[in-house]
């Protein structure tokens, strides 16, 4: 008989421990119960909740902050759910038509490069020029400079 009793518990408690458990209904202790959610995110549930119920997954997601649809799909799993509902992941949107084929793409990123390229090159050039000119410029002398030190010689 004790045995049985204690048998009777056990599933019990594996049924209260796996049971689902909805965010409009549940209490902060049972939110807290959920792997992954911790007190911080079971207040933020429970003020935003008082706001008013959660309509949907998607309605969740917007209004709890640090909740997002990797975290919405690990709490569905755990046994979270909003109206009775399960996580199904966001909505799919329809996948946006290429501008461009890749290629074109390419290629115009290839045109840009060699331009920025050609662009460096001449200020690069540029650069070297006047340096040259600052090097020339101060290691020639002066014609001024050179003939007080020649007349000086010559005395």
């Amino acid at each position: 008989m004790f045995k049985k009793l204690i048998a009777f518990f056990a599933a019990m408690f594996l049924v209260t421990a796996f049971a689902a458990v909805d965010v409009n209904q549940a209490t902060e202790a049972e939110l807290d119960g959920i792997k992954g959610i911790g007190p911080v995110t079971s207040k933020l549930i429970m003020s935003e909740r008082k706001k008013g119920e959660f309509k949907n997954w998607n309605d969740f997601v917007a209004r709890v902050k640090g909740v997002g649809d990797k975290s919405a799909a690990q709490f569905s799993a755990e046994g979270l759910t909003v109206s009775d509902a399960k996580y199904e992941g966001p909505a799919a949107a329809p996948a946006k038509k290429a501008s461009k084929p890749m290629m074109e793409k390419a290629k115009d990123a290839a045109v840009t490069t060699k331009d920025a390229v050609k662009g460096a090159a001449i200020r690069t050039k540029d650069a070297v020029k006047e340096t040259a000119k600052d090097v020339k410029a101060a290691v020639t002398p002066k014609a001024d400079a050179a003939k007080p030190a020649a007349s000086a010689a010559k005395k």
